[in-house]
């Protein structure tokens, strides 16, 4: 499993707007030019987000986006199953994978399950309030 680049960005986002957000909405030109991401970029991220209810949008003059809860009620692991679609390490643990008819002699499926499960916790463990009072 490898994060991708939206991932790793929608993680990025939400930090600076838990950063940026006191004052109400930010410009997503404002993140884009904090965060060194392509605006277009950015807004494909930011439909997801908004869409998933973990932001607010609001368009024109003096809009922007913004958190809907407080940095310690999001989850990574929230963020970047939006992101991502499966954080599964293999592709038989995928929601709606087709059942492998290998499974029942698999000696390999018991080690990725266990991943999966680590991979969850660790990441559900985590907020954006955390990575904020992280030292670089």
């Amino acid at each position: 499993m490898m994060i991708s680049t939206k991932g790793r960005y929608a993680l990025r986002v939400m930090v600076d707007l838990a950063e940026n957000g006191n004052d109400g909405y930010v410009a997503l030109k404002e993140i884009a030019q904090r965060q060194s991401i392509s605006k277009k970029y950015l807004e494909a991220i930011m439909a997801l987000l908004s869409k998933a209810e973990l932001v607010d949008a609001v368009h024109g003059k003096g809009g922007g986006y913004r958190l809907n809860k407080p940095a310690e009620a999001y989850k990574i692991g929230d963020i970047l199953r939006i992101t991502e679609d499966t954080l599964a390490p293999v592709a038989c643990l995928e929601d709606g994978a087709e059942p492998c008819p290998r499974e029942s002699k698999c000696r390999t499926v018991p080690m990725w399950k266990k991943l999966y499960i680590f991979i969850n916790e660790f990441f559900d463990g985590i907020t954006i309030a955390d990575l904020m009072n992280t030292e670089e």
